[in-house]
């Protein structure tokens, strides 16, 4: 963690016109092992001009210019004193505080979804993670547990609307035979997060071209159709013949049936 402090001044004389005046001064608290650094700097018109050493407590002036300089400041030890202070203590205390403050922010780990994708068949994979934080990470094709170079081609770390990132890394799979695929694997690194690791398996590529259709349903459907038409006309031909094997009626029967009866009586 750092916390530095820069300013920058104009000057301007009428013998020899406008000069620059940078000074940073800052420190360095490392969470994990507890080292500290600070550091107090002033430049002339682009250049180093004088330096605070904090193990000897005194000033290098890598600029000759800045000899007289340095002289004078050696002879303030107070000031010395109190400048080592503030680097090596006050300094690191409010890189403390504010880290406190800000730790929801600062400390936060998002742990991403990782996917692989595929245009087409012939297309390269892409390894595609999104929903990271911070977007100091890393992520990489691997064979056999090796990180590969050759065929991988890495994206920009780009932000998401909701303050997250997103990264691809591609993979030219068209000169790997399909018995190799095995071997390959996607990692994504993020420090304070566990690693995470994507066999590239074609089970689990994501795509958005069609898959071939399943026949059997319209196979089954044909079949159905085709025998309901041949139980149809089978149905007919029964009831043709039916009807062809009975003895007609003719129109006159019930005339000559009632001329029958009238007689009779």
């Amino acid at each position: 963690m750092q916390l530095f402090v820069m300013f920058l001044l104009f000057c301007h004389t009428a013998a020899a016109g406008v000069h620059a005046y940078q000074a940073m001064f800052g420190c360095d608290w490392d969470d994990e092992t507890g080292d500290t650094a600070g550091y107090e700097q002033h430049g002339y018109d682009g250049e180093d001009f004088i330096n605070f050493d904090l193990e000897t407590q005194t000033w290098i002036a890598p600029n000759p210019r800045a000899v007289i300089t340095k002289n004078k400041w050696d002879q303030d030890k107070m000031r010395n004193y109190h400048t080592n202070f503030f680097l090596t203590h006050e300094c690191i205390q409010r890189l403390k505080k504010y880290l406190e403050y800000g730790k929801s922010l600062l400390l936060r780990k998002d742990r991403p979804s990782v996917s692989l994708l595929q245009k087409t068949p012939s297309s390269a994979v892409s390894c595609h993670a999104t929903g990271f934080y911070p977007d100091r990470a890393l992520m990489f094709w691997s064979k056999d547990g090796e990180e590969i170079h050759e065929g991988v081609e890495h994206g920009e770390i780009l932000p998401n609307h909701d303050g997250t990132f997103q990264m691809s890394v591609d993979l030219d799979v068209s000169s790997v035979p399909e018995e190799d695929w095995r071997r390959y694997h996607c990692e994504f690194q993020l420090s304070g997060v566990e690693d995470i690791i994507i066999k590239l398996d074609e089970a689990v590529i994501r795509t958005n071209r069609e898959k071939p259709r399943n026949m059997a349903v319209p196979v089954m459907a044909a079949t159905a159709a085709l025998l309901s038409l041949i139980m149809a006309a089978a149905a007919y031909m029964v009831y043709r013949k039916k009807k062809a094997s009975c003895p007609p009626s003719g129109p006159d029967n019930k005339n000559e049936l009632s001329e029958k009866l009238n007689q009779q009586t």
